[in-house]
């Protein structure tokens, strides 16, 4: 696939850097000559360095025979207007924009094809902080993914002394569990990945990725490790756009302080939050942490534009008193150091976000594909299409499916058709979410959620997914 990335950032670097190991043609756009420089060194890529909203610079880039266009640069402006541009003059199949202000993402209809024409607008921050709410809702959890609209969720433990399940084989998580419907589709053991199977036994330490129905989630994590107290009590370190985002979210349910480095910043939240109480200082102060009783919150985030103070605050808060910290942090060697030590859960901002872009890439049809482990891993939603002579899946059981190493069939969604009564159409029923095992059977259109432990082998999972030609 022919791939042009509009800005060399974070996000597009990190873009870059995962499609570049896939074998795609990939050409970065840029207008910083030093930094293109640096990706072109240590990926296989072109570069061109100009501005991504010019007619000249995306025919340089290759637009006219692009498949897709990623533009992620720091400017909605010229993000839009490249968009446009791809659309108008290169004829590009698919256009991805990365959307910053809440007030176009407010009306969508102004990405429609008779105006801006981009296919799909995607909004970091709101990616950061939908994930964050999520690790607050279960605090137990260090990762929380959804799939087939939320009907199916996969999340991330780690498994503590005295947990039930710990120092058990897999096989008996259904005497534990005899109505709960879940399956571990992945332990990693000291950064090592182990494909679970029946007989294999659950260490404490162990990251555990298990999935189940949304309904089902709290009852299988309670197998793994002992609960935690709910959330009550929220610390933001950082008024930018995250913590902006974030204050809104919680404040109706929460008890959020906000601290923000710039007063006139910290005045124009205030006056926008109706409950969080905005305080203006710096994160690293421990005299204002203390001051503000950190060491009383159950839950501290820093998410500041700066990765030290974000370390920095998130350490002091933990060494304060803080029950559970998180910390946003842009460069992934600090994500991988700091994972799991003082800080309880790092976030890589690019690797919360790269996955709604994967979706748009993965050959077969990829509803959803979630990052996992900073990327070296990843969650695919597909969807199964064909008969049993056209698809190398549909109409077999998940045990004759010549899955690659390392991969695991964990859930299908399906939905059963509605046969409509006199008068009224049939449609979609309700979904029934199916855990899978060795005798479970595809069918067509099931949403197959799969669990891929190295990410070289998504390339063999998305040709299985995909029907043969001659398949009408």
């Amino acid at each position: 696939m022919k791939i042009i990335i509009l800005g060399a950032g974070r996000v597009g670097a990190s873009v870059a850097e995962s499609l570049c190991s896939e074998a795609n043609d990939i050409t970065i756009v840029d207008t910083d000559a030093p930094r293109l420089k640096l990706l072109q060194d240590r990926l296989d890529l072109r570069t061109v360095v100009g501005n991504a909203a010019l007619p000249a610079t995306l025919a340089q880039a290759g637009a006219a025979d692009a498949d897709l266009i990623f533009a992620v640069t720091r400017s909605d402006e010229t993000n839009l207007v490249a968009c446009k541009l791809a659309a108008k003059l290169f004829n590009a199949p698919m256009r991805v924009a990365r959307i910053r202000a809440a007030d176009y993402l407010a009306h969508p209809e102004i990405f429609s094809p008779d105006c801006l024409a981009v296919d799909h607008a995607i909004c970091p921050e709101q990616i950061i902080t939908d994930y964050i709410v999520k690790l607050i809702e279960f605090p137990e959890a260090l990762q929380v993914l959804e799939f087939a609209g939320g009907k199916v969720s996969l999340v991330a433990v780690r498994a503590f002394h005295g947990g039930p399940m710990v120092g058990h084989e897999l096989q008996e998580i259904r005497n534990h569990m005899p109505n709960v419907e879940t399956r571990v589709a992945a332990i990693f053991r000291q950064d090592t990945p182990i494909v679970p199977e029946g007989r294999t036994v659950i260490e404490a330490g162990d990251e555990v990725f298990f999935i189940a129905a949304t309904e089902n989630i709290r009852g299988a994590m309670r197998e793994l490790r002992r609960m935690d107290k709910p959330i009550r009590r929220v610390m933001i370190g950082g008024g930018g756009n995250i913590g902006r985002r974030l204050a809104l979210a919680l404040e109706a349910n929460y008890q959020v302080k906000v601290i923000e480095h710039s007063k006139p910043n910290a005045e124009r939240l205030a006056a926008e939050l109706r409950r969080a109480l905005v305080l203006a200082g710096d994160a690293t102060d421990e005299e204002l942490l203390e001051t503000e009783n950190v060491g009383e919150m159950d839950l501290y985030c820093a998410v500041t534009n700066d990765d030290e103070n974000n370390i920095m605050s998130a350490l002091l808060a933990k060494r304060m008193g803080a029950r559970k910290v998180v910390a946003l942090i842009n460069r992934s060697a600090y994500v991988n150091l700091l994972q799991a030590g003082q800080i309880d859960i790092a976030i890589s901002p690019a690797q919360a976000v790269i996955g709604t872009l994967l979706a748009r890439v993965r050959r077969g049809d990829c509803v959803a594909v979630h990052s996992l482990r900073r990327g070296a891993a990843e969650a695919l939603e597909l969807i199964a299409h064909g008969d049993y002579k056209s698809s190398r899946v549909v109409g077999r059981r998940v045990e004759e499916i010549s899955l690659p190493k390392g991969s695991t069939i964990a859930a299908i969604v399906r939905r059963h058709q509605r046969t409509g009564s006199e008068g009224e159409p049939a449609g979609a029923g309700e979904a029934q979410v199916i855990i899978a095992h060795h005798d479970t059977v595809i069918e067509p259109d099931d949403h197959v959620i799969v669990f891929v432990v190295n990410k070289l082998m998504v390339s063999k999972v998305e040709k299985l997914f995909q029907v043969d030609v001659g398949f009408l």
